[in-house]
């Protein structure tokens, strides 16, 4: 049972040691990163909402 409760402590300092380690993005680094990832996502929903629509006329005009 000890043997246990060793590894796991073991385990923690290891976990702890290995984050000290992370390069952790800055406040800026962070904000800029989310905007390009919500601008890219707007500006993919746009395309492929028009996509649907061309292909929804031309379906309907197909089968119509």
């Amino acid at each position: 049972m000890v043997k246990i409760f060793s590894k796991i402590i073991g385990f923690v300092k290891e976990v702890k040691a290995e984050l000290g380690k992370v390069a952790w993005s800055t406040r800026q680094e962070l904000l800029g990163s989310t905007a390009v990832v919500i601008v890219t996502t707007c500006i993919m929903t746009l395309f492929v909402w028009v996509i649907d629509l061309i292909l929804s006329k031309f379906l309907t005009i197909m089968l119509g």
